[in-house]
């Protein structure tokens, strides 16, 4: 698929088919995933993989009850690595660069799902001790964001999006 079509096919995804992502695609998509830019190229996160149908309804409870994610086939746990990026960059790494780089990650296996054909939904909404112990997060691993993956058995409709002159401004210095 070409790059700005997926852009334009990325739709959240709340109902999978009951078939399994096959372990060539999730490789793509995790080969993808590590792709991303990093501060100071540290990758400071970690991805979970999640397939386990027991763990997926922990991470479904943990996310406030959303079933979905009980449902896809796969469910991606992003994790900041804060103690990695504080390392290099103190304070604001812990806090800011190791958030940063796992959320890009993420942004990057949606994309990359939308390209193999499959569907994915962003998580944000979660207890996140809840899911750190389900994942088994060890400490200064944070849990940042859940992507659930798989075919879609529905077909997401686009959302209205901000007109750009609402979104942008060019800022000026005389």
């Amino acid at each position: 698929m070409e790059f700005f079509e997926v852009i334009k096919s990325r739709h959240s995804v709340r109902a999978f088919q009951s078939r399994d992502v096959e372990d060539e695609k999730l490789r793509t998509i995790l080969n993808t995933a590590n792709a991303a830019p990093s501060a100071g190229n540290l990758q400071a996160y970690e991805i979970v993989v999640v397939r386990d149908p027991q763990r997926k309804a922990a991470l479904a409870r943990a996310a406030y009850g959303q079933e979905f994610v009980a449902q896809a086939p796969v469910d991606l746990v992003f994790c900041a690595n804060s103690m990695q990026s504080a390392s290099k960059y103190g304070r604001r790494g812990a806090e800011l660069y190791s958030v940063q780089d796992a959320t890009i990650s993420a942004a990057y296996s949606q994309l990359a799902s939308v390209a193999l054909g499959l569907g994915s939904v962003w998580v944000g909404a979660f207890d996140p001790e809840a899911v750190a112990s389900t994942i088994r997060a060890p400490r200064g691993i944070t849990p940042v964001a859940i992507i659930s993956i798989g075919y879609p058995a529905e077909e997401p409709r686009a959302t209205r999006r901000r007109e750009i002159r609402d979104l942008v401004r060019e800022e000026t210095f005389d």
